[in-house]
């Protein structure tokens, strides 16, 4: 999967760029962002708990608890290389989208809120990355059954949170796209970099 995911993060940055370069030092939502809060306007209560409730998961106390879960499940399975990409990974993601709000300046309810990329959707769909590629990788699949199994699980991660940060006010939906694609672009160069060190450290012990 590496050809084609390699060629996807690449994809994904230049999206994540042109939409920051886009909606830089913006403060309100654009056409498309408008058409899509009109649709989720007005949720009854029920959906807004669901979408606390996935909020949640990325929040600091959620996303610890997330993130020490799979990292525990991949100790238990003698795969140290595979907890280093989790917390490499999806750390690295969220700095992203850290980095990224200061450089685009976009707002939300005012000027103090940094609006992009999301960085609860980038977090879950790198989560949700990682741990896909490392079960299908287990799984022994192939290249395109593989690769579109990732693709999908990444997806519905995203928008499941990107949905929540909307209905909750906290992200434009542009926003959430580009925190979905900022982890795309994120988790593949990471497993890379992490697969580049390990083997090398692999030959100098050997």
């Amino acid at each position: 999967m590496r050809g084609w995911l390699g060629s996807a993060a690449a994809v994904a940055a230049l999206v994540v760029v042109l939409l920051g370069v886009l909606y830089a030092d913006a403060g309100r939502p654009g056409s498309l962002d408008a058409r899509i809060l009109a649709a989720v306007e007005g949720v009854g209560p029920r959906a807004r708990d669901v979408a606390l409730a996935t909020d949640f998961l990325g929040e600091p106390v959620g996303a610890a608890a997330l993130v020490a879960v799979v990292v525990a499940g991949c100790l238990l399975l003698r795969r140290p290389r595979a907890a280093v990409l989790v917390v490499g990974g999806v750390g690295l993601a969220v700095v992203t989208t850290k980095l990224l709000k200061h450089l685009v300046g976009r707002t939300i309810h005012g000027d103090e809120n940094l609006s992009y990329p999301s960085g609860h959707t980038a977090f879950l769909t790198a989560l949700a990355l990682v741990v896909t590629l490392l079960a299908t990788g287990r799984a022994g699949l192939g290249r395109t059954a593989g690769t579109t199994l990732v693709l999908l699980v990444a997806l519905a991660a995203g928008v499941a949170m990107g949905w929540a940060q909307v209905v909750l006010g906290a992200h434009y939906p542009t926003d959430a796209v580009g925190g979905w694609f900022t982890a795309l672009a994120v988790i593949p160069a990471t497993a890379w970099a992490v697969d580049r060190v390990a083997d090398s450290v692999r030959r100098k012990v050997r």
